[in-house]
């Protein structure tokens, strides 16, 4: 079963922006990006050491954590510094300009 939250409306999040969202109920923020229209959820923890992500520098696909600079891509969750490390990314969807994420059932593999 998926928890689907409304998080904004698409319009909120412009190309390049990386935003984070508080949803009642879950304790770490969610992030999420507009890669040139394509929008893009993770947990917007570093799941190095637990910094948040959202002061991180994003180009293109990639965002790189502001503590220790490990780099993670947001279309796959890979780190580039430590394969063993993986950012958790959920689905995203728009239903009549609202942008959801679904939160439970549906981490992307």
């Amino acid at each position: 079963m998926a928890l689907r939250v409304r998080v904004c409306r698409s319009e909120d999040i412009q190309p390049g922006e990386v935003k984070g969202f508080s949803v009642p109920g879950i304790t770490v923020p969610i992030l999420v990006t507009n890669v040139d229209g394509a929008y893009l959820a993770t947990s917007s923890i570093c799941p190095h050491e637990h910094v948040s992500l959202l002061r991180g520098r994003r180009s293109g696909l990639k965002i790189t954590c502001p503590a220790h600079g490990y780099q993670f891509d947001l279309a796959t969750g890979a780190c580039s510094h430590d394969p063993a490390l993986n950012l958790p990314r959920y689905r995203v969807s728009i239903v009549d300009g609202d942008l959801y994420v679904d939160l439970i059932g549906s981490l992307l593999s």
